[in-house]
């Protein structure tokens, strides 16, 4: 026997097991959900989770309310627990500026693909200035205020993340039985293509590496050049990270700058991020006279991804660092300025 306002649980003639109980709903209403599993003990621990939310005072989505609301009741209470601050602060611009004003007033059981399509191809094709009035802001108007489309609309990565953003927001709708299937996940968008980027040429790496000779952040602008580590894995290095006698720099975490705690030292995205990267020699050097010096920090930018092992990885290192050195020097002949620097790869 369950208390009262614990719900029911029995099994059904399919098999399955459906708990229903009683739980708060926008609105300050009170609504029956219905929950299902394979087994008795998992249509329960469904129903429990979702009378306890209810007692915390979170209301329970409907399927029958807006998509607004339950992406409201989505960042409020579920991805906020489950997403870093800055992933979580994108998730609610998103929302904000692109799925309320198109979809928000949807219901969210009645959403089809077909809803969804045709939004991301306004979105691929509409004017974001006009769309969003930007030009309003302005103190003179240069797009439709002026009488003439400025075309800027969002780019194919951009639309891409947005697409993203909203199907993990449907497949928790999913887990949660609000509704049978993800819709957008029936919609493609196209794989975009990624930006392109001009790295230095090696007479461009020599001539940063000469104008920084002496700065204190000296080591890291070497270190940045010769393995390529991300920004916050740059400035997440502590000093029990290096290994200067074997040569090795161990990633362990990231540094990010946040809007409630500033600048906090992270974990690595993912687990596979925490990684063994070989250093070169010149940057050894730089390192060993900037911890004499008693400086507390240091740190490397940006990454590649390879596994090889360390030999290898010291023979590409060592390679780099005959060409940031004068090519007169190494080659016998003069360096046409053309060909990109290249980067030791990490390991794990």
């Amino acid at each position: 026997m369950r208390a009262n306002g614990d719900g029911t649980v029995y099994q059904r003639k399919d098999s399955r097991w459906e708990a229903a109980g009683y739980v708060l709903a926008p609105g300050s209403t009170r609504r029956r959900v219905r929950v299902y599993g394979t087994t008795r003990k998992e249509a329960l621990a469904k129903l429990t989770e979702k009378i306890a939310a209810s007692n915390r005072g979170v209301p329970a989505p409907s399927a029958q309310g807006s998509l607004a609301t339950y992406l409201t009741y989505w960042l409020q209470n579920v991805a906020v627990h489950q997403l870093r601050e800055n992933t979580h602060t994108r998730y609610t611009a998103v929302a904000r500026l692109y799925f309320i004003p198109g979809l928000g007033k949807k219901k969210l059981a009645k959403l089809t693909a077909k809803d969804v399509r045709t939004w991301l191809n306004q979105l691929r094709t509409t004017c974001q200035c006009c769309t969003r009035g930007l030009d309003t802001a302005r103190d003179e108007p240069l797009c439709c205020g002026a009488g003439k489309c400025c075309s800027k609309r969002l780019s194919p990565l951009t639309l891409a993340y947005v697409h993203s953003v909203l199907k993990s927001a449907l497949e928790h709708a999913v887990r949660e039985e609000e509704i049978p299937r993800n819709v957008a996940r029936n919609v493609r968008t196209g794989t975009p293509r990624p930006r392109r980027f001009e790295p230095l040429t090696a007479n461009e790496a020599r001539a940063f590496l000469a104008s920084a000779n002496g700065h204190r952040l000296q080591p890291l602008f070497e270190l940045a050049l010769h393995t390529g580590l991300r920004k916050g894995e740059l400035l997440g290095l502590h000093w029990g990270d290096l290994d200067l006698t074997g040569g090795t720099a161990s990633i362990r975490r990231t540094l990010q700058g946040t809007n409630t705690a500033g600048l906090t030292a992270l974990p690595t995205k993912t687990q596979s991020s925490e990684r063994r990267i070989a250093l070169p020699t010149p940057c050894l050097r730089s390192l060993e006279q900037h911890r004499n010096l008693g400086h507390a920090h240091i740190g490397v930018t940006a990454t590649v991804y390879a596994h090889v092992r360390l030999r290898l990885q010291r023979d590409a290192i060592d390679l780099l660092g005959n060409a940031l050195r004068n090519s007169a020097e190494t080659t016998g002949k003069p360096d046409d300025g053309d060909e990109s620097p290249l980067c030791a790869a990490p390991v794990r």
